[in-house]
């Protein structure tokens, strides 16, 4: 199971352990967030479409930071732009513990959000250069795999700190602790390296704006952009829809204090963990169209069966597993799959464009599920927007080829 990582190079680990460290960074960063949610509620009396938008706002602009970040690093490296948004989101994460009211969060957080989509742009397109062909699904996914990581110290921090400091006070200590993945940027700098196809393809230093973006809004790019659109979209929305207010439902619907219903978002989590692994070596055994189509059915049936079915909290306690691992492994074979899906040249910005543009749709989920669950049931208002999302996957997915064994082109 480990033999791949032992026939590494040390660029290729060292790239590896940069990127894991930076996606579970970035997730603890967008992930504290969510455990807030239910205090702001009570001390500043903003509806659950506010507090759906805070999330949504995050989002939508890291949609536009991927997106500006993978043409910059097609003009300037991948690793110089990794660092710069690495450092951009720990700051307004930081700075989002001093806001006073929901304007100024809404500023901080839509701020975040540039850096937090900059950040999956450049580093995804990172390891999946620097990996070679043969290990790539497996390195990529578990990169990705750091997401569960950080999600997980954040479930377990929220747990301690609320259960330390005053609910006035715990919310802000967490966006606090948000600075610390700035100090990633110092491993980034010293050990981290260009990949080699990125080097070779490099555009001369004169190449402007418009030369890097114009073949990729080509002909032959569009329509697999459109196509993968889709698929990026059902994977987020579907996450997003549930993962930003589960915390809400466990304590607010099921009636869990903040202690219990770490206990269950960390189950769920674990899950997750293990689904991005699974979902990782799948994508290299058995492709990433198969692993996409068969992760996504079974996340909408698990999503369906916890928000529909009238189940106690034992059973959902269990349930939260297998549900971690279909919708967090699903994203496993995202990377190199976008990475396969476009020559050296545009595949920053088209792979930031892709990701990302699929993120904006997904981000208007926590909010659409704030609005619906002002007349519906939360937990009814979740499982339709998330099954409906895993649907659109599917049909993304179809109209997409196979890429599993492509080799990167300059």
């Amino acid at each position: 199971m480990t033999s791949w990582y032992a026939d590494l190079g040390s660029d290729e680990r060292r790239t590896l352990w940069a990127c894991f460290g930076g996606w579970a960074l970035d997730a603890f960063d967008l992930q504290v967030y969510t455990f807030a949610i239910p205090t702001l509620l009570g001390l500043w009396g903003i509806s659950k479409g506010q507090a759906g938008a805070l999330q949504t706002a995050a989002l939508l602009l890291s949609a536009f930071g991927g997106w500006i970040a993978g043409i910059l690093s097609d003009r300037f490296g991948r690793v110089r732009i990794l660092q710069v948004t690495i450092v951009w989101f720990a700051a307004f994460t930081f700075l989002s513990g001093f806001t006073e009211n929901f304007q100024q969060l809404f500023v901080c957080r839509a701020l975040q959000g540039l850096g937090f989509g900059g950040e999956w742009a450049a580093g995804a397109v990172l390891i999946g250069e620097v990996i070679r062909g043969d290990y790539r699904g497996r390195a990529v996914g578990t990169v990705q795999s750091g997401y569960a990581v950080g999600w997980g110290v954040a479930a377990l921090l929220s747990g301690l700190i609320f259960g330390t400091f005053p609910k006035d006070t715990a919310w802000r200590v967490m966006f606090w602790i948000g600075i610390l993945p700035a100090g990633l940027v110092f491993y980034v700098r010293r050990f981290v390296h260009e990949p080699a196809v990125f080097q070779q393809a490099k555009r001369p230093p004169n190449a402007g704006f418009f030369a890097l973006i114009i073949p990729f809004f080509s002909t032959e790019y569009w329509t697999t952009t459109i196509k993968a659109v889709l698929l990026t979209t059902g994977a987020t929305g579907g996450f997003y829809a549930f993962g930003t207010w589960l915390p809400s439902y466990l304590q607010m619907t099921r009636g869990l204090s903040v202690f219990n219903s770490s206990g269950y978002l960390t189950v769920l989590i674990v899950g997750g963990f293990i689904g991005f692994i699974l979902g990782a070596y799948l994508a290299d055994y058995i492709g990433r169209r198969s692993t996409f189509l068969l992760f996504a059915v079974c996340a909408a049936i698990m999503i369906f069966t916890y928000m529909f079915v009238p189940i106690t909290d034992r059973m959902m306690l269990v349930l939260g597993f297998p549900l971690g691992l279909f919708s967090n492994g699903l994203f496993a074979p995202m990377g190199p799959f976008l990475s396969e899906l476009f020559p050296t040249g545009i595949r920053a910005t088209a792979q930031g464009f892709t990701y990302n543009a699929g993120r904006a749709v997904g981000s208007l989920f926590p909010w659409l599920v704030g609005k619906l669950s002002e007349t519906l049931p939360l937990g009814q208002a979740i499982g339709i927007f998330s099954a409906a999302c895993y649907g659109v996957l599917i049909i993304g997915c179809l109209m997409l080829p196979e890429t599993k064994g492509r080799q990167l082109i300059a």
